[in-house]
């Protein structure tokens, strides 16, 4: 009597002949002496399909962190990391990741202003300000965002009145020599922080 053991295995099959097969095999015969009922041999023939199981690398770039198909956030650069799972054909598909990860740059743009400054981001700025920032997407030399950050100081012009009293003339700080009252004439000069100073004579 004959029959046919059919079989499929993943990389290897050990049949009933001991022998392990490592490729399809269909031709295979196994004789069992006496093995039927009725005293005579029986003869099976294997029909083994192999499936492989696989192997692959996935190979990955990103900026800061990334997410890979196990779930894990990593957030250096990795390539021991590995996933098992089954391909189609049920056997184990085994995927390392190759992983190389690249940092965002982070700066300080330091700016001193007298009143107001207009910054990257296209805002007037009319005070200090340590906390805005500016992203400047793929903006550094391995392709990840480059973040700016601001630290502006402003320093703030002044306005001011000198009040003098003076006897036929007065000579002031803007050098003229003044023989009536003025209550006009300014003079401009830096303060100490660089920002314009202005006064105003008010003379009698």
């Amino acid at each position: 009597m004959a029959y046919t053991d059919k079989k499929i295995a993943c990389d290897s099959y050990t049949w009933i002949d001991g022998i392990n097969n490592t490729a399809s095999n269909n031709s295979a015969t196994y004789i069992i002496p006496n093995g039927n009922i009725n005293g005579c041999d029986s003869i099976i023939t294997l029909d083994l399909t192999i499936n492989n199981s696989s192997s692959s690398t996935d190979v990955q770039q990103a900026c800061d962190s990334y997410t890979w198909i196990d779930g894990i956030n990593y957030t250096a650069s990795n390539n021991s990391a590995t996933f098992l799972s089954q391909t189609v054909n049920g056997c184990d598909s085994l995927v390392t990741l190759d992983l190389t990860i690249n940092n965002s740059s982070a700066s300080t743009d330091t700016k001193i202003a007298c009143d107001s400054y207009t910054w990257i981001d296209g805002i007037n700025y009319t005070a200090s300000n340590n906390s805005a920032t500016y992203i400047i997407p793929n903006g550094n030399s391995n392709g990840c965002d480059s973040i700016i950050t601001l630290d502006l100081t402003i320093n703030n012009s002044t306005t001011s009145t000198d009040v003098q009293q003076a006897c036929e003339s007065y000579t002031w700080i803007d050098g003229i020599n003044y023989t009536a009252s003025n209550n006009s004439a300014t003079f401009l000069y830096q303060t100490i922080n660089g920002c314009d100073s202005l006064v105003t004579l008010d003379l009698t």
